[in-house]
């Protein structure tokens, strides 16, 4: 059976709590052709789950996108993944409607296209190589508890503490020698919901969003994420709007993450409540003028 492309009229179209937001989603809706759509993938497009590697799309993700890509200029998934991690999860390659969608993975490090299905990116900071090798001892002297998990992400590594007996208290443990592991090689910690993520300093979500919003020449811009690493895009927004360009900034809702939804216009029931919003903005899109 294929993917069903249909438009689901029953999702309201919500009306941000916020004077900026409102003309954020006021100029998308006035000139969606020159609209940039940012999208974080895990929590926002997908549900937070215990072992990242089993996280997919939510299942109305990819049809809601596929109906509203083709009305704006640009649709970025923007991710700490692996761009073809993201792209495998998310089910993206090879759908109609999603030609010109692009995934900037490693926060921004990589890009995917979609018209060339093909990745590029620089070379890896070694200092992650570093990282990887002294990482098992760091946690032994930590007295990490059973259940840390520590995932590879090629350009970064992420050590996750959400299986653990004590998830926060095992989060709080670890953060000050990760952070000295870290800094020796040259990498920042960037935390995120029980997880810390070592990375090269300059990978962020608002530097990828700013980069592809001069890319397209973007007029207005949304972008929704869920978790303290979608902060910086966040900023980036509101750089914007200083900038004259109208913007929408959606918390794909969490009461992990109060920073975020604190600095929303609008907040939403997680990735189903992303999905309901994609889906009434293509249908506010399709209707007749």
């Amino acid at each position: 059976m294929g993917i069903d492309m249909g438009i689901d009229t029953t999702d309201p179209l919500p009306t941000p709590a916020t004077r900026a937001g409102r003309d954020g989603l006021t100029a998308l809706l006035a000139r969606p052709g020159g609209a940039l759509i940012g999208l974080d993938f895990d929590g926002t497009l997908a549900p937070i789950v215990a072992d990242p590697e089993q996280a997919r799309a939510h299942p109305g993700a990819v049809p809601a996108l596929a109906v509203l890509a083709p009305k704006v200029a640009s649709v970025a998934v923007i991710t700490g993944r692996p761009a073809e991690v993201a792209v495998r999860h998310g089910g993206f390659a090879g759908v109609p409607g999603l030609e010109h969608l692009v995934v900037l993975g490693h926060y921004g490090a990589e890009r995917w296209d979609a018209v060339s299905a093909t990745v590029t990116a620089p070379p890896p900071h070694p200092g992650v190589a570093a990282v990887r090798a002294e990482l098992p001892a760091v946690l032994e002297r930590s007295g990490a508890q059973q259940g840390i998990w520590v995932e590879e992400k090629g350009r970064a590594v992420a050590v996750h503490t959400r299986r653990a007996d004590h998830p926060q208290a095992a989060f709080d443990a670890l953060r000050a020698p990760l952070t000295d592991l870290a800094a020796r090689h040259g990498l920042i910690v960037e935390p995120g919901r029980l997880v810390l993520e070592l990375r090269p300093p300059g990978m962020d979500k608002g530097a990828a969003l700013l980069r592809h919003v001069r890319e397209t020449g973007a007029a207005a811009v949304l972008y929704a994420g869920d978790d303290l690493g979608d902060l910086p895009a966040f900023a980036a927004v509101q750089q914007l709007r200083s900038d004259g360009v109208p913007g929408l900034l959606v918390c794909s809702g969490s009461t992990e993450v109060t920073e975020l939804s604190e600095r929303a216009d609008l907040v939403v029931e997680g990735p189903a409540g992303v999905v309901g919003l994609l889906r009434a903005l293509a249908a506010q899109l399709s209707s007749p003028s």
